[in-house]
């Protein structure tokens, strides 16, 4: 499949989501029931909604927002390869939503545009869908699936291309880096630590630095399936 697959129509990306409110107490005593009632059967024994909201509310997109979204493309310069990236971030969830928009249907529209994510299928694109739906953003063509058939479906995920049909099979893009040998920063946060950075320490542009690592990564990985040579750090430009 990969080798029809032209690496300069893809659009890498990587989606950073936090809980809607810092803490459980800070929703509105409907919602505090509505995640009380969706989690029911997902809590352990014991555990309380108000517990479980600080472990899993980031990943729900009825309880969650979007604060981060960095893409990345490939492309030629001199015969040599470039990897541009560029973040859509901020509090306003509606507004780096439809900026995201005009960039998919600006560039990215035509049925040789490819989006790719790790674990993509799971959470990233689902979760874009419906955090636009609820902002009242409509779906770029890119993201709409809805009534078409498996192979007009453009999403890529290196998750499931790892998987090689094993179903049970997950493996952390931290695990693949590592086993391909893709260096990636050793300082910088990992995902359970996004929803603290944003609510006690409101700082974005740590967040932005570590979706764009992902980002990158997620390139890397796709090349090393696609048996291409990974980028060197003289050939990544930041928006």
């Amino acid at each position: 499949m990969l080798e029809n697959i032209s690496i300069h129509k893809i659009l890498f990306l990587d989606v950073e989501t936090v809980p809607v409110a810092p803490t459980f107490s800070e929703l509105s005593q409907e919602f505090q029931l509505l995640w009380a009632e969706k989690t029911r059967w997902q809590r352990s024994e014991g555990q309380t909604p108000d517990e479980f909201y600080g472990l899993k509310a980031g990943v729900m997109a009825e309880f969650a927002k979007v604060i981060c979204v960095s893409v990345g493309y490939i492309y030629e310069k001199n015969k040599t390869s470039f990897f541009r990236i560029k973040s859509f971030y901020g509090d306003d969830e509606q507004l780096l939503l439809n900026e995201l928009k005009t960039l998919l249907e600006d560039k990215f529209a035509t049925k040789s545009h490819y989006l790719c994510a790790h674990n993509g299928k799971e959470f990233d694109y689902p979760f874009l869908c419906r955090r636009m739906i609820v902002n009242g953003v409509t779906l770029p063509k890119i993201l709409e699936i809805a009534g078409k058939k498996p192979w007009e479906v453009r999403h890529l995920d290196t998750m499931e291309l790892w998987k090689f049909g094993d179903y049970k099979h997950y493996t952390s893009i931290k695990l693949l880096a590592a086993l391909f040998d893709i260096p990636t920063p050793k300082d910088d946060i990992d995902g359970s630590q996004v929803a603290k950075v944003y609510w006690q320490q409101q700082d974005l542009e740590r967040i932005r630095v570590y979706c764009q690592k992902d980002t990158l990564t997620v390139a890397q990985i796709l090349l090393k399936y696609m048996g291409k040579p990974i980028l060197t750090e003289e050939q990544i430009e930041v928006a």
